[in-house]
Protein backbone atom coordinates (compact mmCIF):
# COMPACT_ATOMS: atom_id res chain seq x y z
CA UNK A 1 0.00 0.00 0.00
CA UNK A 2 1.16 3.01 -1.21
CA UNK A 3 1.69 6.20 1.14
CA UNK A 4 2.22 10.07 1.18
CA UNK A 5 3.03 12.07 4.33
CA UNK A 6 3.71 15.70 5.23
CA UNK A 7 4.91 17.35 8.79
CA UNK A 8 4.61 20.43 10.41
CA UNK A 9 7.57 20.97 13.05
CA UNK A 10 7.72 23.76 15.90
CA UNK A 11 3.72 24.78 15.69
CA UNK A 12 3.53 26.67 18.79
CA UNK A 13 0.48 25.26 19.68
CA UNK A 14 0.67 22.14 22.87
CA UNK A 15 0.35 18.60 22.04
CA UNK A 16 -2.31 18.16 24.17
CA UNK A 17 -4.68 20.21 22.07
CA UNK A 18 -3.35 19.22 18.36
CA UNK A 19 -4.59 15.90 20.05
CA UNK A 20 -7.93 16.36 20.10
CA UNK A 21 -8.34 17.75 16.38
CA UNK A 22 -6.04 14.79 15.50
CA UNK A 23 -7.79 12.15 16.84
CA UNK A 24 -10.98 13.33 15.22
CA UNK A 25 -9.52 12.56 11.77
CA UNK A 26 -7.80 9.50 12.19
CA UNK A 27 -9.06 6.84 9.24
CA UNK A 28 -11.04 8.65 7.70
CA UNK A 29 -11.98 9.62 3.95
CA UNK A 30 -10.14 12.76 2.58
CA UNK A 31 -13.52 15.02 1.80
CA UNK A 32 -14.64 14.18 5.43
CA UNK A 33 -11.34 14.31 7.28
CA UNK A 34 -11.34 18.44 5.08
CA UNK A 35 -14.80 19.04 6.29
CA UNK A 36 -14.17 17.92 9.99
CA UNK A 37 -11.96 20.19 10.15
CA UNK A 38 -13.06 23.06 8.77
CA UNK A 39 -16.46 22.89 11.17
CA UNK A 40 -14.04 22.14 14.52
CA UNK A 41 -13.67 25.41 16.57
CA UNK A 42 -10.41 24.82 17.93
CA UNK A 43 -7.20 26.94 17.53
CA UNK A 44 -5.69 23.53 15.80
CA UNK A 45 -7.94 22.66 13.55
CA UNK A 46 -6.32 25.24 10.44
CA UNK A 47 -2.66 24.09 11.17
CA UNK A 48 -3.84 20.36 11.23
CA UNK A 49 -5.90 21.02 7.62
CA UNK A 50 -2.71 22.88 6.17
CA UNK A 51 -0.78 19.36 6.78
CA UNK A 52 -3.46 17.52 5.74
CA UNK A 53 -3.73 19.26 2.12
CA UNK A 54 -0.21 18.56 1.72
CA UNK A 55 0.09 15.55 2.35
CA UNK A 56 -2.74 15.45 -0.07
CA UNK A 57 -0.54 17.25 -2.79
CA UNK A 58 2.20 15.24 -2.04
CA UNK A 59 0.79 11.84 -2.65
CA UNK A 60 -0.84 13.48 -6.16
CA UNK A 61 2.18 14.95 -7.47
CA UNK A 62 4.82 12.96 -6.31
CA UNK A 63 2.99 9.49 -6.14
CA UNK A 64 0.34 9.69 -8.59
CA UNK A 65 -2.69 8.53 -6.28
CA UNK A 66 -6.16 8.98 -6.85
CA UNK A 67 -7.09 11.69 -4.48
CA UNK A 68 -10.51 10.07 -4.37
CA UNK A 69 -9.81 6.95 -2.93
CA UNK A 70 -7.35 8.15 -0.08
CA UNK A 71 -7.47 8.03 3.39
CA UNK A 72 -5.86 9.14 6.69
CA UNK A 73 -3.93 6.28 7.56
CA UNK A 74 -1.92 7.74 10.16
CA UNK A 75 -2.11 10.82 11.97
CA UNK A 76 0.07 11.80 15.14
CA UNK A 77 1.31 14.66 17.28
CA UNK A 78 4.88 14.43 18.95
CA UNK A 79 6.31 17.13 21.91
CA UNK A 80 8.83 19.79 20.09
CA UNK A 81 11.10 21.82 21.78
CA UNK A 82 9.59 23.66 25.01
CA UNK A 83 10.06 27.46 25.19
CA UNK A 84 10.44 28.32 28.63
CA UNK A 85 9.49 31.76 30.44
CA UNK A 86 9.16 33.24 34.14
CA UNK A 87 6.42 34.88 34.89
CA UNK A 88 7.07 37.56 38.00
CA UNK A 89 4.63 36.90 40.90
CA UNK A 90 3.65 37.80 44.79
CA UNK A 91 6.97 38.43 47.14
CA UNK A 92 9.87 38.59 44.72
CA UNK A 93 9.17 34.76 43.73
CA UNK A 94 8.85 33.93 39.96
CA UNK A 95 7.34 30.98 38.48
CA UNK A 96 8.36 28.93 35.25
CA UNK A 97 6.04 29.38 32.30
CA UNK A 98 6.54 26.02 30.04
CA UNK A 99 5.37 27.58 26.21
CA UNK A 100 4.51 23.68 24.10
CA UNK A 101 5.42 23.56 20.43
CA UNK A 102 4.07 20.37 18.80
CA UNK A 103 5.83 18.34 15.48
CA UNK A 104 2.56 17.29 13.61
CA UNK A 105 2.85 14.26 10.84
CA UNK A 106 -0.43 13.18 8.84
CA UNK A 107 -0.12 10.11 6.60
CA UNK A 108 -2.42 9.10 3.69
CA UNK A 109 -2.80 6.45 1.69
CA UNK A 110 -4.95 4.83 -0.86
CA UNK A 111 -7.94 2.36 0.33
CA UNK A 112 -7.51 -0.84 -0.52
CA UNK A 113 -10.18 -1.72 -3.24
CA UNK A 114 -12.99 -4.13 -2.43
Amino acid sequence: MQQAKATASTVRIAPRKVRLVVDLIRGKKIGEAVATLRLTPRGASPVVEKVLQSAIANAEHNYEMDVENLIVSEVYVNEGPTMKRFRPRAQGRASAINKRTSHITVVVAEKKEG
